[in-house]
């Protein structure tokens, strides 16, 4: 093990890395993006990427991928069966997870939707300190429930706690002798805890789920997509955790759980990819049937030879001392400006997104109105930033009459892709922010006018108010 130190005293943070190749994109003027936002029915998930200055609507296969990894897909063997580039993400993926059943995907909802079919059905129900998007709705597909026990006050946005991301460990005991352990899917923590706000999780809070787990034999699932990004947390705010790698301290918390499901979108430093990783044999054999039928074949499983070079050289990448410390503190960065000019976020400050609380930036604008799609939406036509609702609008639910049971939060996320954006490119974010604080009470919200019946932030359509 080794200690983890960075020796640089300036204040300005600097990217560990030198740009080799741009993508040019259009300044566009307010006017213009009027327009297309009308045209997209002001919904920012229906923008083309070339109508967008500054793109923060996903960190999820947005990353800048390295020299090495572009040299890498060069070298995809793109073999259908048996590939040299499967064996090395396969080699990869076991060292750092410590699972000998590593089922590649194309992405990180594809290994959701094998593993929460399989376990999932009418009657069971998972847990989760909270489900995002797609495991949500992969969970509910199968019929079953899908519930979130954050720990307490997690919710309240201004609330510090250095792990407040946290399952409510009390909460899983009285929830599994209630629904009776034999109905638990699974309990499933997600590192970082994105819906929760990007907050990080405890080691000790991991094994403590392990051992009522273990207790009461249920399966306990680990959602890792953004575990290096949780390691750093761990490394400098969990006592005896300081002289640890970060690596070690990502292979300790995979060492607690059955089985881990990953999008190598985020923490992978990739575009594309993902993977299901598991230590019982008889549940990696279910798992693989359907990975066949639907996917591909087990040394390939949906993906290229080239994507699965960059996943095994993404995940070593992604532990770089320097590149941790680089990608944590550029999103700091861009939440304590926020924070000193008066915009409410949730804090503190996660690892790959800064979270704003839009139902007290927008106090005017009630909830069924959604305040949070408002404030994506001036955000985009101020500044030509896209960024994404994580509120009303992507969890709220309707009851038996029709009426809106919103979500706990009405957040706005500012997610950050990795390598992507220089520091004059967040500045140009801060200063969006300072033009939306002057007229904020003159901002009406908006009603859906077309919606799916599952993940409807995608593709809903929405008109003023």
């Amino acid at each position: 093990m080794h200690v983890i130190k960075n020796n640089m005293h300036h204040k300005t943070i600097i990217e560990p890395f030198r740009i080799k190749s741009i993508e040019q994109f259009k300044l566009s003027t307010i006017e213009e993006r009027t327009e297309y936002l009308k045209e997209a029915h002001y919904n920012p998930f229906l923008l083309t990427s070339d109508q967008v200055m500054i793109d923060l609507l996903t960190d999820s296969g947005t990353s800048a991928m390295s020299v090495d990894q572009w040299a890498g897909i060069i070298k995809g063997d793109e073999a259908y069966a048996g590939s040299r580039s499967w064996r090395k993400m396969q080699e990869v993926v076991q060292g750092l997870t410590g699972f000998e059943y590593i089922l590649p995907t194309h992405q990180g909802r594809a290994a959701e939707r094998i593993i929460y079919s399989l376990l999932g059905g009418k009657g069971k129900t998972f847990i989760s300190n909270t489900h995002f998007d797609t495991t949500r709705a992969n969970i509910e597909f199968s019929g079953a429930e899908a519930i979130d026990i954050p720990i307490e006050h997690a919710t309240e946005t201004d609330w510090i706690h250095p792990f407040k991301g946290n399952l409510d460990t009390e909460k899983l005991k009285a929830l599994i002798k209630d629904k009776g352990a034999s109905n638990i899917g699974a309990v499933i923590l997600t590192v970082t805890n994105n819906s929760g706000g990007g907050q990080p999780v405890s080691m000790a809070n991991a094994r403590e789920i392990r051992s009522i787990c273990k207790e009461n034999n249920v399966l306990f699932l680990l959602d890792c997509c953004r575990i290096a990004e949780n390691s750093y947390f761990i490394h400098h705010r969990e006592e005896g955790y300081e002289d640890k790698s970060y690596k070690s301290i990502a292979q300790e918390m995979f060492s607690l759980c059955d089985g881990a499901v990953m999008s190598a979108k985020k923490d992978a430093l990739v575009n594309m990819g993902g993977f299901l990783a598991l230590k019982d044999k008889a549940l990696a054999d279910e798992c693989t049937n359907i990975l066949i039928i639907t996917e591909g074949f087990t040394t390939y499983g949906g993906l290229s030879g080239r994507d699965m070079e960059a996943i095994a050289i993404g995940l070593e990448e992604v532990f770089d001392a320097d590149y941790l410390t680089y990608r944590m503190k550029s999103t700091a960065f861009l939440g304590d400006h926020l924070s000193a000019m008066g915009v409410p976020l949730m804090l503190p400050i996660g690892g790959h997104a800064v979270y704003i609380d839009a139902k007290l930036f927008y106090p005017h604008i009630p909830v069924d109105q959604y305040p949070g799609q408002a404030l994506v939406c001036e955000l985009y036509k101020e500044g030509g930033i896209r960024s994404v609702e994580i509120g009303s609008v992507m969890f709220g639910k309707y009851d038996e009459k029709g009426k809106l049971v919103p979500a706990s939060m009405e957040l706005v996320r500012l997610a950050i892709p990795r390598r992507v954006y220089t520091q004059s490119h967040i500045q140009f974010v801060i200063e969006t922010f300072g033009f939306l604080l002057e007229d904020r009470e003159a901002v009406r919200g908006y009603e859906i006018i077309q919606e799916p019946k599952f993940l409807r932030h995608f593709t809903a359509k929405f008109k003023p108010v």
